[in-house]
């Protein structure tokens, strides 16, 4: 007990330094109790965006719609539809749309004084969910002085004020500032309109550009926070040094066409490998001769990884050692069926054993993953800001799945001798994906693969059939084993378990995921057990557009509830400039709430609440002498 009191003494002690007096004290207490009443800010979630930069750029420049609503609610019986999308447009794309004003000789003074009032107008109307510190946060440096003196006057009610306002806009202009100032209150507009970015995971693969998705993200001005994909973790098993995790990377990029992520954005050379396969299959392709080589290559570590590592329970992926070379055929599970490939590279008597000169590739690559200045970067990113699975204002999310049985129940997994279950699985998944990261032994790297692609990884959650779809025509045997999870997932009592299991209420609380893109075409919806839970990965890859019918999703939590747009098209940046078009996009209502939520219905409020007691008690300490206040 005496410890107890001492530390909360030394507690009341060091708070005492930040708040000296009684009426620093009087003043945090105002704000703090007033900022809980303050609308909760808006948070967006997204998935599997598999590369796609430029239709990233273009959602996070839009903010998913929301500016555009917005705008139409403030200028909807002012400004014609043509105006609106203009105005829209220099709000994305402010740079690229002065330029193209500039070229029309449209850049006039009053060109630039009514597009600033405008911005005004419309960053007034959405910061009022924001404290003043906040917005000092928010506006880009060097200008926060002037915008928030434009933000804080008054013209429509006093004359004085409205004299006031004209001359910093007349001003701004007249000293040739309007384009900065343009610049500024377009960043300001798409900071307030995003208070949080969630990202469900799968960065990688498909697309060609994820390297510049993660460095706009790691410039990001706002909160983001990521949950790894199953695509994510076999690029940070990569770039730690796994090299079957290495193969797996390389196969996808040229499995996907999209070697250019690999060469040009974290320079890594590709042609030892490219002139390996092309004396292996000379009758094939390049790109095609350099897949199969690094799928062999796959396939002979992933099965020396399975065989260290019977807790992964791969086995069935153990495939090479049934191939039977004189008639071309494989047997599994008691079938045999026709191969239509050739393997010049298997050693009969040890198939997983790779060549000398795999191998000397393999160690070529490793080096190059491993200097990768870039890669590094971004995998120390993923790190930073991802995380297995997220808890935040009542919403679970994690990419893939909770690992189910058939009847609903937690399935129990075992590693290192100990079992796992539900949210002590994940805990366990995420410890040592960082132990990976900080040690990088090898039963570690192989975890890493293993999360790439394990039935039993709550990231992936399904049994990949990567050898079967390569070389055996049968569609049956191509079929991948899934967890219950994508089934159960509909199930209200399925999801109330879920957010039970990891400490959020049951009747409030939301389940958000990806990883299974929604068949829109088909007729599936994202929407899941009355919403409590929502699948978001709506075919954001350009890929996934014919399959999905939609360009994805972005699901949106403000203070009013939980919508999901549904992105029909996305224009990209040539056709918003040259015709001011926009993302086609349909709302869905998840949930709406009976009251407005508040800053103090949310994590953060908790956390306000939680200083609000402390400050009390020192400002108790003061009133009763037992610390003394500075005069």
């Amino acid at each position: 007990m005496a410890n107890d009191y001492d530390f909360a003494a030394s507690l009341m002690r060091i708070l005492s330094e930040k708040y000296p007096t009684k009426e620093s004290i009087y003043e945090k207490l105002i704000y703090l109790q007033s900022r809980l009443s303050l609308p909760k800010g808006t948070e967006h979630f997204m998935s599997d965006l598999h590369g796609e930069y430029d239709l990233f750029l273009h959602i996070i420049n839009n903010c998913s719609g929301v500016i555009r609503e917005k705008v139409d609610y403030i200028f909807g019986d002012l400004l014609g539809e043509e105006e609106i999308a203009e105005f829209c447009t220099l709000i994305y794309y402010p740079k690229e749309k002065i330029a193209q004003v500039k070229s029309h000789g449209r850049a006039t003074p009053v060109w630039y004084r009514k597009n600033l009032a405008r911005l005004v107008k419309l960053a007034k109307f959405m910061s009022f969910k924001y404290p003043s510190f906040k917005m000092r946060e928010l506006i880009p440096n060097s200008y926060e002085t002037v915008i928030l003196e434009l933000l804080n006057t008054h013209p429509e009610s006093d004359e004085a004020q409205k004299i006031y306002y004209e001359k910093l806009l007349s001003s701004i202009v007249e000293i040739n500032s309007g384009e900065d100032f343009i610049h500024a209150f377009a960043a300001l507009i798409k900071r307030l309109a995003i208070h949080r970015l969630h990202l469900v995971g799968d960065f990688f693969d498909r697309g060609d550009r994820p390297d510049a998705i993660l460095n706009l993200l790691m410039n990001y001005p706002e909160e983001v926070d990521i949950q790894w994909g199953n695509h994510d973790v076999v690029w940070m098993g990569a770039a730690l040094g796994s090299e079957v995790c290495i193969a797996a990377v390389v196969r996808n990029s040229l499995h996907y066409n999209n070697t250019d992520v690999l060469e040009r954005g974290y320079g890594i050379s590709l042609r030892p490998l490219t002139i390996f396969a092309a004396n292996l299959y000379p009758n094939e392709n390049p790109i095609r001769a350099a897949d199969l080589a690094s799928l062999m290559m796959m396939f002979k570590l992933e099965g020396q990884l399975i065989r260290r590592n019977p807790d992964f329970k791969m086995d069935s992926r153990l495939l090479l050692d049934k191939i039977n070379f004189d008639d071309g055929t494989i047997n599994i599970g008691g079938q045999s069926y026709k191969l239509n490939g050739t393997f010049p590279t298997i050693n009969r008597a040890e198939p997983y054993a790779l060549t000398d000169d795999e191998y000397e590739i393999i160690s070529g690559l490793r080096e190059n993953f491993l200097a990768s200045v870039n890669l590094q970067a971004h995998v120390d990113f993923l790190y930073k800001k991802g995380t297995a699975y997220t808890r935040h204002n009542g919403t679970l999310l994690f990419h893939a799945n909770v690992p189910l049985e058939e009847d609903g129940t937690f399935k129990r997994i075992t590693f290192e001798g100990e079992t796992y279950s539900g949210k002590a699985y994940f805990d366990y998944v995420d410890r040592r994906a960082r132990r990976a990261y900080f040690d990088r032994n090898l039963e570690d790297l192989d975890f890493m693969y293993f999360l790439w692609c394990g039935l039993l990884s709550p990231i992936a959650g399904r049994e990949f059939r990567t050898f079967e779809r390569a070389f055996i025509d049968d569609k049956d045997i191509q079929r991948e084993p899934c967890d219950p999870y994508y089934t159960l997932i509909d199930d209200v009592k399925i999801c109330d378990a879920i957010l039970t299991e990891f400490g959020l209420d049951a009747q409030s609380g939301h389940i958000v995921n990806g990883h299974v893109p929604v068949r829109v075409r088909k007729g599936e919806s994202p929407i899941k057990a009355g919403g409590k839970a929502v699948i978001i990965d709506g075919g954001f890859s350009t890929p996934y557009h014919e399959k999905t019918g939609i360009s994805g999703y972005t699901l949106i939590s403000n203070s009013r509830g939980f919508r999901l747009l549904r992105h029909q098209k996305i224009a990209d940046v040539k056709l918003a400039l040259a015709e001011n078009k926009d993302i086609e996009s349909t709302a869905e209502t998840v949930e709406i709430l009976s009251r407005h939520m508040t800053v103090g219905d949310t994590d953060h409020g908790q956390g306000i609440r939680d200083e609000i007691i402390g400050l009390h008690k020192l400002l108790l300490a003061y009133q009763s002498g037992t610390i003394q206040p500075k005069s």
